[in-house]
């Protein structure tokens, strides 16, 4: 649904801008064509009022499922035949017509939203700072001349260390220089896929993350071990190599900022950041000198398999290592693994574990999606309606969650439930937190009342959850979780609009 939207003429000039007449002559020119635009939307918005309105004359229920694409469909809820939606594609036109003067507006008004979603962080331009695109822009050209400056000047390293010095010529060290940085460019792919595909999963589940980083790492080396077999093969294999460490650089850096922010509780994450250089500098010096010692071993050197299995074994430390590190980390700040330990918790014991005991049962390596029961955030209209498009179901369904922000339904396995849910326009994280608490109190009392029907036991589970969930959340704050911040985020891209 469009809202006619109108724009005042700039009445004040600052100082440090100069309006000339032509840019004068343009906003004016841009306020009318969008004052215009809204005057054409508000026809439009009369004529889709008079058709739900005739809907609704006729007892019909109108939802709108709404995509984080900006794309809708509408289901009107007739009993007479199945659930059945009408996809209404997003106008592009109208959404970039009345752009405010706003540089995160103006400037990138014409990128295509999957390039936008791709570059600039979620909820841009409102999650970020009004200096974060003017600052980014500058950066992107300023890496750009470093990265020239840095592919330059590989061909002299080269060189320097005798490549190309028995031939004779600089031929030799340019070719092996222009390998060397494809590799590097190749592996760069994976820190762009990495931040531009999976940019806002670190703050959900950082030490996760950075557990897999290592691991990818790892694998990443495998390949890099293999270039000494195969010296044919070099480029493939180390751009492999390159490209797997590459995406575990994009998944570590990401979540050890936010590890970071989680130890600067006096807001000095910058001392934070810089104290961590120390210590990593430190320990890159005492590695490298080992390592050096190591390779100045003949055995070593000489044997490729004493190298992989000394190598391996090394390895293996580093594995374990990080894995300690991790799980001493102690968030007070609620995730949906960590939810799911706190809402079990209370849901068997009317207990709620404090923060230390609550990171220290949390999995870090198993996905939050293969937890039992398993729990689907997110679903459509089509699938909650059952595979025989039941009309009558969802309606019956919107009825008992009239007051919540969300919709649970299961579906009965042999073994497990699967447990669908679809959050409203509006929904927050205690949405979260609430579905978690009714889908866990139906899982273990799904033998209760065998006869009852899957919507009797919805009621019963509603009920029960209206009357324990105000003591779960105050065990929450007294056991020390921090609820007023949540890593809890609801997924935006299915929303479901009861009009």
């Amino acid at each position: 649904m469009y809202y006619s939207l109108r724009f005042p003429l700039p009445l004040t000039v600052h100082r440090t801008r100069r309006l000339t007449f032509s840019m004068l002559k343009r906003r004016r020119l841009e306020y009318f064509c969008c004052y215009a635009q809204s005057s054409v939307r508000e026809d439009d918005e009369e004529e889709e009022e008079e058709k739900e309105e005739s809907f609704r004359d006729r007892g019909f229920s109108i939802v709108v499922e709404r995509y984080g694409n900006g794309a809708s469909k509408r289901y009107v809820l007739n009993d007479e035949t199945p659930l059945q939606g009408l996809l209404e594609e997003r106008d592009s036109k109208h959404d970039d017509g009345c752009r405010g003067s706003n540089l995160s507006d103006t400037t990138i008004f014409w990128v295509p939203d999957v390039v936008k979603d791709f570059v600039l962080p979620a909820g841009f331009p409102g999650s970020v700072s009004d200096d974060y695109l003017e600052y980014m822009l500058l950066q992107f050209p300023t890496n750009v001349t470093g990265w020239i400056c840095n592919a330059l000047v590989t061909s002299s390293l080269l060189k320097a260390v005798g490549v190309g010095s028995f031939s004779g010529t600089t031929a030799a060290a340019s070719a092996a220089a222009i390998r060397w940085v494809s590799k590097d460019g190749i592996g760069a792919l994976g820190r762009l896929l990495i931040g531009g595909r999976f940019g806002s999963l670190f703050d959900d589940d950082p030490k996760q993350w950075r557990m897999y980083a290592d691991f990818i790492g790892s694998a990443g080396s495998i390949f890099d071990l293999a270039t000494q077999l195969y010296p044919a093969y070099f480029l493939p294999l180390a751009s492999t190599g390159n490209l797997a460490k590459a995406v575990a650089r994009g998944l570590k850096d990401p979540s050890f900022r936010v590890i970071q922010n989680h130890f600067a509780i006096s807001g000095n994450l910058g001392g934070i950041a810089a104290k961590e250089e120390v210590w990593e500098v430190a320990a890159q010096l005492l590695g490298l000198g080992i390592g050096i010692l190591i390779l100045d071993t003949p055995g070593v050197v000489k044997s490729f398999p004493i190298l992989s299995l000394t190598w391996l074994s090394v390895r293996l430390v580093h594995l374990w290592l990080r894995y300690q590190s991790l799980i001493v980390l102690r968030f007070n700040t609620v995730n949906v693994k960590r939810a799911r330990i706190l809402v079990q918790s209370h849901v068997l014991y009317s207990v709620v574990p404090g923060y230390v005991d609550g990171n220290r049962q949390e999995s870090i390596l198993i996905w939050q999606r293969f937890m039992k029961p398993r729990i689907i955030f997110g679903a459509p209209l089509e699938e909650i309606s059952g595979l025989d498009k039941s009309v009558s179901k969802v309606k019956e369904l919107l009825k008992i969650y009239k007051k919540e922000q969300y919709i649970l339904t299961l579906r009965k396995w042999e073994k497990d439930a699967e447990f669908l849910v679809s959050f409203k326009v509006g929904a927050t994280s205690t949405a979260i937190l609430r579905c978690l608490w009714h889908a866990y109190w139906l899982h273990e009392n799904m033998d209760d009342g065998d006869g009852d029907g899957v919507l009797n036991k919805l009621k019963r589970s509603l009920y029960e959850m209206d009357s324990k969930f105000e003591d779960f959340m105050q065990k929450l704050g007294r056991a020390g979780w921090n609820i007023l911040e949540s890593n809890l985020k609801v997924p935006n891209h299915i929303l479901i609009d009861e009009v």
